[in-house]
C-alpha cells in the first residue's frame, strides 16, 4: 500500500494484477481516444493562481451538496463491471464511500443486485440507463424506488452504443466468449482468477447483467447469450418527464455537453446536472466536460453543476470548482484501487485524493471550498484585469 503515492499509481498496478480483456474494459476509450486524452488536455490547459500569507490552519474541504455535508468535493463515479475486476467491487466500492464521507454512484451496468449495494450504503446513488420501452423504464424505476435510494442519475449520452473496436482489440466482448486466449489469461493472472472470478463463482454464482432492467440480464460469461442492449434511439424529453413524475427522489441527469440541454433538463425538473462526456467512451472527438463547464454553470444557475471526466489530481478537483462545479466524480482510478487492494484501496485512494485537495487549497490560500472561483485561474476568466491582483 506504501507504494500508491497517487492515483496513477492504481492503474499501474492493475495493469499487472487484471486479464488484458478485463483491464482493456475499464482503460478503453473510443476510437482514437481523442476525448479521453482532451479530458486531461483541458485541465492542463489550465493554470491556478495562488494567494500567500493567508492563515490556512483551519481550512475544511467540507462540501454541501443536496442537503448533505460531505468530506470532499469529490466522489465515485459509477463503473460498469466493477465486480468483474474487483471482488464485490460494487460493494467494496459504496462501503468505502460511507467510510470515507463521499458520494458512490452504483452503475446500472453492474454484476451485484443494487438491494445489495443499498443495505451496505443507504445514501449510495444509483445510475440508470433506461430501458427503450415505457413499461421497462417504469419497472426499473420502481426497483430503484422500492431499494430506498435517494439520488437516481440517469445518463442520457447513450442513444446507441459506442464503436467497440478497442474493447475487441484487448479480447473483451460483454457477455465475455470463452476462449483459449481468454482461459490463459485466467491462468497466467492467479491472483485475479482465484481472488476474484473463481472466488465469485463458488460463491455467488456466476455474474449476471442485474441491474440494467427490474429482472435479471445475461450472464457475464457465455458462449452464445447475447446481451440485451435496449434500442434508446427514440428516447426524448417526454421520457424524461415520466422519470421525473415517478421519482420523489433527488433527480441527476449525466452526460450534458451543451448548455441548451441542461436548460432544458432544469425545466423538466432536474436537481443536479453532471457534465461529463462518459470519460471519453462514447463519441470520441466530444469537447472535454471542463471546457463547457462555465457555459453550462452560467445557464444554469439554480441547480448545482458536477462534472467527471479526467479527474486525476486534486488540482482538477480545484480547476474544476473554479471553473463553476460545485462537485467532480472521479471513475477508473477508483476501480483500479478496487481490483488490486479492494476496500482498503479505495480508502486509500481517496485519502490521496483527500490530501492533494487540502495540500492544494493551502497553497491557494483558501480555507473552504466556497472560496475557490474564477479569480485562481489563469488564463483570466471574465474579467482579466482582475486575474492575479486580488
Amino acid at each position: 500500500m506504501s507504494e500508491m503515492l497517487c492515483l496513477d499509481d492504481f492503474e499501474a498496478a492493475a495493469r499487472r494484477h487484471l486479464p488484458a480483456p478485463v483491464f482493456g474494459y475499464i482503460a478503453s476509450a473510443a476510437e482514437r481516444y481523442r476525448s479521453f486524452q482532451g479530458n486531461r488536455e483541458a485541465f492542463d490547459d489550465v493554470g491556478l493562481v495562488t494567494r500567500v500569507l493567508v492563515d490556512i490552519s483551519r481550512r475544511s474541504m467540507a462540501t454541501p451538496l443536496f442537503g448533505r455535508t460531505y468530506a470532499s468535493p469529490f466522489g465515485i463515479a459509477p463503473m460498469g463491471l466493477a465486480a468483474l475486476s474487483a471482488y464485490r467491487g460494487d460493494i467494496v466500492l459504496a462501503e468505502a464511500a460511507a467510510q470515507e464521507n463521499v458520494p458512490m454512484i452504483m452503475s446500472g451496468s453492474s454484476l451485484i443486485p443494487l438491494e445489495q449495494v443499498a443495505r451496505v450504503n443507504p445514501e449510495a446513488w444509483f445510475q440508470a440507463y433506461l430501458p427503450g420501452d415505457e413499461p421497462n423504464i417504469v419497472a426499473l424505476i420502481e426497483r430503484v424506488r422500492a431499494a430506498n435510494f435517494g439520488t437516481l442519475v440517469v445518463t442520457v449520452d447513450t442513444p446507441v452504443q459506442p464503436n467497440r473496436e478497442n474493447y475487441a482489440r484487448a479480447g473483451f466482448s460483454a457477455p465475455l466468449r470463452p476462449s483459449a486466449r481468454l482461459a490463459w489469461e485466467g491462468v497466467t493472472h492467479p491472483r485475479w482468477l482465484f481472488g476474484t472470478f473463481l472466488r465469485t463463482v463458488v460463491r455467488h454464482g456466476l455474474p449476471h447483467f442485474e441491474n440494467n432492467y427490474a429482472t435479471r440480464g445475461a450472464p457475464i460469461l457465455s458462449p452464445n447469450v447475447q446481451r440485451d442492449f435496449a434500442d434508446r434511439g427514440h428516447l426524448d424529453w417526454r421520457h424524461f418527464a415520466l422519470i421525473r413524475k415517478l421519482w420523489p427522489g433527488t433527480l441527476v441527469i449525466k452526460g450534458i455537453l451543451d448548455a441548451r440541454d441542461a436548460r432544458m433538463a432544469v425545466d423538466a425538473g432536474v436537481d443536479g446536472i453532471i457534465v461529463s462526456n462518459h470519460g471519453g467512451r462514447q463519441l470520441d472527438g466530444a469537447v472535454a466536460p471542463l471546457r463547457v463547464l462555465p457555459h453550462v454553470v452560467r445557464a444554469c444557475p439554480s441547480v448545482p453543476v458536477m462534472l467527471d471526466s479526467g479527474v486525476r489530481r486534486g488540482s482538477d478537483v480545484l480547476k474544476a470548482l473554479a471553473l463553476g462545479a460545485k462537485f467532480v466524480f472521479v471513475g477508473r482510478p477508483f476501480c483500479y484501487a478496487a481490483a488490486v487492494q479492494g476496500r482498503a484501496g479505495v480508502c486509500k485512494a481517496i485519502a490521496l485524493m483527500k490530501h492533494e485537495v487540502s495540500r492544494n487549497m493551502a497553497m491557494l490560500g483558501v480555507t473552504s471550498v466556497a472560496e475557490i472561483d474564477e479569480r485562481f485561474l489563469w488564463p483570466p476568466r471574465g474579467q482579466p484585469s482582475e486575474a492575479g491582483t486580488r
